[in-house]
């Protein structure tokens, strides 16, 4: 059919797209994901343009404008105008939501009333692509999902610019940063906080318990004496050593023969949480390296990747066969003993299941049926990160069609005077598809459960030997990494407390989505509220600061139940339970109260919010490796940590200043003085504040070590400028003009001559200020003069104080 057209989401996409079908269908045009932006609040109310506490919400919808950067306006161009003459469009965007919105929205902001036809496919192979075309449904059976998406973006627009607005007018009284709160950023920061303030306030309990070796006809094992209070009194466990020592009696033994069905195939929040435990991969590695075996030039071995279920369609039990013939080509696969025919898994509790896709619109991540047989060939040109991905991918899907495993529990008990001692072990019978883990041990099987026993009969003598205290402690909740963070936001249910809500929530797909988790998590980072130590993500003072004050302001905030219900909200949209509109509405209203709550005046009072520790404070940065090292060694020598010492480099170092050793005359020895901030440093410093618009923080200036890791942090990043200087809050401060650029130029060059910091040559004119409005005294006495065209420095006035403060 002429005058047809063919919208994919990117280029690769389009390539991919073409070589299948040619021009069959038409052009094929890509874009370069979202072509359109919301309209800011401004453009669609001018009294929006200065901030204030109030709930964003226009008549109606956010309109769209064309997005800027990268070749956006070029592919938009191409595609608008093809649309003007195209009387059927195909659209082959991702099979998500956002893959959806994406296409649609292309098609709404022109208006176009022609034929649309969606193109579904859930891997980029040609026999794929063909097969999708060839079942292409009217884009009007995609209503729902077109809507859940619309609702998704047009509340977060109004909530989160909503609540930023009105958290920094209120809550920031002065600070000259925005204070930024997402809807689902916040509970995000939310969750590692508080695992962070369970483990600095968690106090350790030594406990004891004991443990004898039993011997009886076929051998021995270990049997463990731990009921179900601990023991907190040594004197208690050493009374139960002594009734142990040498004790004969019968074992009580039951054994029971169990199986245990395959683990569920693999969503895009398991994969990220199994690579970032077994190869600390962070999370946006994972969906890049998966990306990668999903679209790469030559590989597409994988099917969509930004899974967010762990089924198959019962249709995809046709493609079985083939899949894993094409598998056990491969040498690391031979091996792995698939029955024939292999099992199929139905319902809930198994593989293919219909009734478990629904509201989603792709399948758990598989090997792609179309290409396996290519494997081979492929293999050669995969990275060691991609065959270590594949891997994983298929080995799970292997499994899944296997027996059970099936075992035989043993448990032994034995009454010693009143006190039970317990073993257990299992027996594998018929290792099923744990045939194809041959490394892989679940945690539920370490440590004494995992201990192979004897045979043993029941009322068998046993006799105990060599009974002895094993001392213990309790320990804290382990840090997140990016994978298991990844799996509470989707598991955010479990921070809710009402029961009912926790089931229901428990259907729904947690807070945020399988595309943008990892993006949020990245988004915390470099805005300093987190950071990576070693595998682990924690969040830094600032965060902590942040965290505390909008926790204060209103719990709902930092909530992730809260954001749950709302996300559960949205999810409805696609199945129909909710309309779109009852969806904003829903998390407007949310909104909407919080707003109240913040100008109630409850929280007005104190400081500012975190005033410098939301900016730059000495307290948002890890100490350096040197610190950490000293500190480890005075921890080994039995000096106990303050909380925090490992990620803040003012807790830190006060730790090593009370503790360095000490000269014969009382002072500190030298290696261990803090060293005072060079001239260069400093110099260096300032720079870096002036270019960026931000006050070098007291704390930095304290000694060199401070100031270096302020100077890490930030000589890497610029700030960016919006697209209009009215988005700026009130208070905060503009980017610098040419002139002050060449002012800062001609600082450096005379520093390098050697010129003094205090006193620089400047322009006859003077220098321009920005004093903020309250500080007329102290800027007069710092020598700063105004005049109609606004505050200066005469010439020869010394300006590291107006640097420092950000007058500049």
């Amino acid at each position: 059919m002429p005058n047809q057209i063919v919208i994919t989401e990117k280029t690769s996409q389009a390539k991919d797209v073409r070589a299948a079908v040619g021009s069959r269908y038409g052009d094929v045009l890509p874009a370069e994901g979202h072509l359109f932006d919301l309209l800011e609040p401004e453009d669609v109310v001018p009294a929006w343009k200065r901030w204030s506490p109030i709930l964003l919400r226009p008549e109606g919808l956010y309109d769209t404008r064309p997005a800027e950067g990268g070749n956006k306006a070029t592919k938009l161009a191409a595609i608008r105008d093809a649309l003007r003459t195209a009387k059927r469009v195909w659209l082959a965007t991702d099979c998500d939501r956002e893959g959806q919105l994406i296409g649609q929205e292309i098609l709404e902001h022109y208006k176009y009333r022609g034929e649309v036809m969606r193109v579904l496919f859930t891997a980029q192979d040609s026999q794929t692509i063909r097969d999708a075309f060839g079942r292409a449904k009217p884009n009007t059976e995609y209503a729902r999902l077109y809507a859940a998406a619309v609702a998704r973006r047009q509340a977060d627009q109004i909530y989160n610019l909503s609540l930023t607005r009105t958290a920094t007018v209120v809550l920031g009284r002065g600070t000259r940063r925005v204070i930024g709160v997402g809807r689902v950023k916040t509970p995000t920061l939310a969750i590692v906080c508080k695992r962070e303030l369970e483990i600095r306030d968690f106090v350790p309990l030594a406990y004891f318990e004991v443990v004898a070796t039993a011997k009886v006809e076929g051998g021995q094992f270990q049997m463990r004496h731990a009921p179900q209070d601990r023991i907190v009194r040594r004197q208690i466990a050493e009374d139960v050593v002594k009734a142990a020592e040498g004790f004969e009696g019968a074992l009580n033994v039951r054994v029971d023969d169990k199986r245990q069905g395959p683990p569920k195939l693999h969503d895009l929040p398991s994969l990220q949480k199994l690579c970032g435990s077994r190869f600390g991969w962070p999370a946006s590695k994972t969906l890049e390296v998966a990306q990668e075996l999903y679209d790469g030039q030559g590989k597409k071995i994988i099917t969509y990747p930004r899974a967010e279920v762990r089924y198959l369609p019962a249709s995809l039990i046709s493609d079985v066969p083939r899949i894993v013939a094409g598998l056990r080509v491969g040498q690391s696969f031979s091996a792995i003993p698939v029955p024939v025919p292999p099992v199929t898994r139905r319902g809930a509790s198994g593989t293919f299941y219909d009734k478990g896709l629904e509201g989603a619109s792709h399948h758990a991540v598989i090997p792609n049926a179309n290409t396996i047989d290519k494997l081979p060939e492929v293999w050669p040109r995969l990275s060691s990160d991609e065959k270590k991905l594949f891997d994983v991918i298929a080995r799970a899907y292997l499994a899944a069609l296997m027996p059970d495993f099936r075992y035989r529990q043993t448990t032994a008990t034995l009454d010693v005077r009143g006190c039970e001692f317990r073993a257990a072990g299992r027996q594998p019978i018929d290792l099923g598809w744990r045939a194809a883990f041959p490394e892989w041990q679940p945690a539920d099987e370490k440590g004494d459960d995992a201990q192979l026993l004897p045979p043993l009969r029941n009322r068998e003598i046993a006799q105990l030997q060599d009974p002895k205290i094993e001392d213990k402690e309790t320990r804290p909740p382990p840090r997140y990494n990016e994978g298991t963070l990844i799996e509470a936001m989707q598991n955010a249910w479990r921070f809710v407390d009402d029961e009912v809500l926790r089931d229901r929530l428990k259907e729904a797909k947690g807070i945020g989505t399988p595309a943008t988790r990892a993006e949020i998590i990245g988004g915390l980072k470099k805005q300093g509220f987190l950071i990576a130590q070693g595998k682990h993500i924690v969040p830094t003072e600032a965060g902590l600061s942040l965290f505390g004050i909008l926790k204060q302001a209103d719990p709902a905030l930092v909530d992730p139940g809260v954001t749950a219900q709302l996300e559960c909200l949205l999810d409805d949209v696609v199945v129909g339970k909710q309309e779109m509109i009852g969806a904003i509405d829903a998390v407007c209203d949310v909104a909407q109260r919080i707003i109240g709550k913040l100008t109630e005046g409850t929280v007005t009072e104190g400081p500012p919010l975190l005033g410098a520790a939301v900016g730059n404070g000495a307290a948002a940065y890890p100490p350096t490796p040197a610190m950490k090292r000293f500190a480890d060694s005075l921890c080994r020598k039995g000096i106990k940590p303050p909380p925090g010492y490992k990620t803040s480099i003012s807790i830190c170092g006060a730790f090593l200043k009370q503790h360095a050793p000490k000269k014969a005359d009382g002072e500190t020895a030298g290696k261990l003085e803090p060293k005072p901030v060079s001239p260069a440093q400093l110099l260096y410093a300032t720079k870096i504040a002036l270019g960026k618009g931000v006050v070098v923080p007291d704390e930095a200036k304290a000694n060199s070590a401070t100031m270096a890791a302020w100077i890490d942090s930030n000589k890497g990043t610029k700030r960016k400028s919006g697209r209009k200087t009215a988005c700026w809050p009130p208070g905060s401060i503009a980017p610098k003009s040419t002139a002050l650029r060449k002012i800062a130029r001609k600082r450096k060059a005379a520093a390098a001559a050697g010129a003094s910091m205090s006193v620089q040559p400047y322009p006859a004119a003077g220098t321009p200020l920005r004093i903020p409005y309250g500080n007329k005294d102290l800027a007069l006495k710092l020598g700063a003069r105004y005049r109609s065209a606004g505050w200066y420095a005469p010439p020869g006035v010394d300006l590291t104080e107006f640097g420092e403060r950000g007058w500049l």
